[in-house]
Order: structure tokens, then C-alpha cells, then sequence
């Protein structure tokens, strides 16, 4: 323990483990610790069933009905992954998917009018889809082809649209787009939250939109990946990477003190001993006083015997219900996994509702998202808060992840960590440098 590193990380949730990961690639040295007997932090997949029923204070042992406790790893944190999004990225650069097997999500659906729709991923679907009606279908193609087209490296392309200027708001009224088909674009496809990105400049949403189109392309079912076995495998592969490259993982241990000197981190205590360090990065349970609460998330694990009603029986699914449609200013998210990924018994279902809170009685707010999953078995409802750091790390020389959001893919994380990343280094985050790294290792293919 006892020596110097160049970076230590606390905590193994995801968002340590990559950046554990490429400070390794980088030539880092770095050690790696957990509180916890387990890796992922708050990101954990939680196994046995047992394990689930005791972190929730849920008196008594599953019922035998579960089948065995074994054959569950249910996540506390529900995300996919988008198949051609920035985490997809990391994996194949890293080549951190020589550790995984993943599977497409079978559908997307999203709520109108207390019904739930499936989110069109062909052309022929959208114009069979009783989402819109025919003329509004014309309209709405009009827009994807404008969407698929669009470059902003190109001016031709912009159909006098300014992307750094015109706000998503103009770009909707000039292809005459009604409040239902705005409402289904912006959350089901763009996956925004809230409705703040109407007034704001068109490219990042067309962008967005043309991350779903291309995720979507290249599976066909839906944009959305899952890995066997559950999400806590993600970090867990990364550590690996880490650890080729000569990272130092250790779990169960105790973190006593974050040795701070003249503002600066120069070291971390632990079990009486201290390794020394000119980076520390950590997520804010290490770090209470140097992180600020900004909202909350309300997650509700559901475990089903059946398939969600109106999906077509599948066993994997996404549903978003838009802020619009249930007078909120956030949408609601559900991400429904089964045994088809082996993180469930035989026949069974993990559907997990999450929202960023709004009220004083959060429960009521994901009544709608419930409704939907009856009758359920059994409900597991964590509220976590959210937490930023309070400065950049600048100074101290220590750098706090963000908690995880409420949203369903894990774009969100990754821009986290380029930003970390950027702070910590002084550079961009560059994919491809990873992968030059990678093969000066491995060599070329």
C-alpha cells in the first residue's frame, strides 16, 4: 500500500472504472479501490435475489416461486445502451467487448393517451403506426429525411436553418410538425427529459435524432443494447482492462481519510496505511463535503411473471411516457428486462420505472408507469439523491463524478467522463488515440 501512484480511484461504479481504464491505457499508474466486497458501486447489478430482498429491508426470504436466488442479477440502476452511442464506442476501442455478449432490446414503446405505442424503427412502421395520421406521416418523413441529410459541416444542407442559432422550436413549424408527433420526437427519439431543448439551438437535437436513426440502423429491432448478465458486468470488464495494463483493483477496503495538504490531494488512508497520489478520482459518496444535492430520482424495481401488456410479448422493451402526456415536467422511463438475459429466473420479468422527483410524494408521481406493469409481485423503491461536485477539481486535484440520471442509456455518463477527462489531463477525449494505444500493446489486427 504504501507507494506512490499517479492516480488512485475510489469506488468501482462504472464511471471510475473507465476512467481507471483509459488512465491505464495512458501509462497511469493506478490503484483502484471499493468500500464494497463488490464492484459498481451504485451501478451494482445485485445478486442473489437474497442479496436485493436485505438492501431493501424487505422482511423474510424470497418466495420459492422466484426459483433460485442464484439466477438473478438485477440492476439498481436501470440504463441500455445505445448501439451507436459514445459507450459502444469505448467498448469496441478498448475492446473491452471481448468480456461481453449483448442483446438487442426488442422494442421501444412510448405512452399517448394512456395507451402505449411502439416507436416506429422502419418506414413501413411509420406509416403503419397509429401514432400520427396520414398526412401528418408525410410530413413527419419529410422532416427524418431532412434529419438524415443534415451536416453541419454543410451548409447546403441547412435548408436556411441556422444549427448554432434557430431553436428546435422554428425547426418543428417549418415542417408543420403537430404537438403529439414534437412531443414523441423530442423524447422518444431525441431522448430529452424535459421540454427545455425547444428553445435551444437546433444541431444538438438533430444530432440526437440522427443517434437514434444510425443506432437504430444497425440492429433494426430498436437503437437500445443490453448486456447478459446485467449492467454490473460493464465495470467490471473495464476493470479488466485497467488491470492488463497494470492497475491495482482492491475491494472491502475502508477509506479512512483523503489526505489533503496545503489545498492539494497528496494521498489516501486506509486500514492505517497510505498510498500517495497527484490525481484522485471518486464518486461523491467518498467525498460528502465536496459535492451539492441539485434533485432527486425515484427508481421502482418490479419483478413480473408475464411480458408487459401491448408489447408484443417482449422480453426486452423500453417505454417512455412523455412529460406532456402526464402533466409533468419530466418524463417517466421504463426499462423492462427477463430471463432472456440471464439476469432473472425462468419466465420471469425485471421492469425498473425511474423519474427525476418532483413532489413531496413521489410514489404517486410513477402511478401512470405502475399501471402499466399490474400486476406486479414485488417492488423495490429507492430514492437517491443527485449529486455534482461543487468545483472542477482544479485546485485539489480531485475529480467527483456526477451521480447517475434518471435517463435510460448512458449518454450522459460518458459526457461526464470526457469531461473528467478533459479536467484531469487538459486535453479533448479522443477515441481514436485510445485505439492507437491500444494497438501499440496488442498490435494492429
Amino acid at each position: 500500500m504504501n507507494e506512490e501512484y499517479d492516480v488512485i480511484v475510489l469506488g468501482t461504479g462504472l464511471t471510475e472504472c473507465i476512467l481507471s481504464g483509459i488512465m491505464s491505457v495512458n501509462g497511469k499508474k493506478v490503484l483502484h479501490m471499493d468500500r464494497n466486497p463488490y464492484y459498481g458501486g451504485e451501478s451494482a447489478s445485485i445478486t442473489p435475489l437474497e442479496d436485493l430482498y436485505k438492501r431493501f429491508k424487505i422482511p423474510g426470504a424470497p418466495p420459492a416461486s422466484m426459483g433460485r436466488g442464484r439466477d438473478w442479477n438485477v440492476d439498481l440502476i436501470p440504463k441500455f445502451l445505445m448501439a451507436n452511442g459514445q459507450l459502444v464506442k469505448m467498448l469496441l476501442y478498448t475492446e473491452v467487448t471481448r468480456y461481453l455478449d449483448f442483446k438487442v432490446t426488442e422494442g421501444s414503446f412510448v405512452y399517448k393517451g394512456g395507451k402505449i405505442y411502439k416507436v416506429p424503427s422502419t418506414e413501413a412502421e411509420a406509416l403503419a403506426s397509429s401514432l400520427m395520421g396520414l398526412f401528418e406521416k408525410r410530413r413527419f418523413r419529410k422532416f427524418l429525411v431532412y434529419v438524415a441529410n443534415f451536416d453541419e459541416k454543410d451548409a447546403r444542407t441547412f435548408e436556411g436553418i441556422d444549427p448554432k442559432k434557430t431553436p428546435m422550436r422554428e425547426v418543428y413549424k417549418k415542417f408543420d410538425l403537430g404537438q403529439d408527433v414534437i412531443d414523441f420526437t423530442g423524447h422518444a427519439l431525441a431522448l430529452y427529459r424535459t421540454d427545455d431543448y425547444l428553445d435551444q439551438p437546433c444541431c444538438e437535437t438533430i444530432n440526437r435524432i440522427k443517434l437514434y436513426s444510425e443506432s437504430l440502423a444497425r440492429y433494426g429491432k430498436s437503437p437500445y443494447l443490453y448486456p447478459l448478465y446485467g449492467l454490473g458486468e460493464l465495470p467490471q470488464g473495464f476493470a479488466r482492462l485497467s488491470a492488463i495494463y497494470g492497475g491495482t483493483y482492491m475491494l472491502n477496503k475502508p477509506i479512512e481519510e483523503i489526505i489533503v495538504q496545503n489545498g492539494k490531494v497528496i494521498g489516501v488512508k486506509s486500514e492505517g496505511e497510505i498510498a500517495r497520489c497527484k490525481q484522485l478520482i471518486c464518486d461523491p459518496s467518498y467525498v460528502k463535503d465536496r459535492v451539492e444535492k441539485v434533485g432527486q430520482v425515484i427508481r421502482v424495481i418490479c419483478i413480473l411473471s408475464h411480458p408487459i401488456k401491448n408489447t408484443n410479448d417482449a422480453n426486452s422493451c423500453q417505454i417512455i411516457i412523455p412529460q406532456n402526456q402526464v402533466n409533468r415536467k419530466s418524463d417517466i422511463y421504463v426499462c423492462m428486462i427477463s430471463s432472456a438475459h440471464n439476469v432473472a429466473a425462468q419466465g420471469k420479468y425485471i421492469a425498473i420505472v425511474s423519474t427525476t422527483v418532483e413532489t413531496k410524494e413521489p410514489e404517486k408521481e410513477i402511478r401512470p408507469a405502475l399501471e402499466l406493469l399490474e400486476p406486479i409481485e414485488q417492488k423495490f423503491v429507492s430514492i437517491s439523491d443527485l449529486l455534482v461536485p461543487k468545483d472542477l477539481g482544479t485546485e485539489s486535484q480531485i475529480f467527483i463524478s456526477r451521480t447517475y440520471d434518471a435517463t435510460t442509456h448512458f449518454e450522459t455518463t460518458c459526457d461526464d467522463i470526457k469531461d473528467i477527462y478533459k479536467r484531469m489531463t487538459g486535453s479533448e477525449f479522443d477515441f481514436e488515440e485510445m485505439k492507437r494505444k491500444k494497438n501499440d500493446i496488442y498490435g494492429e489486427d
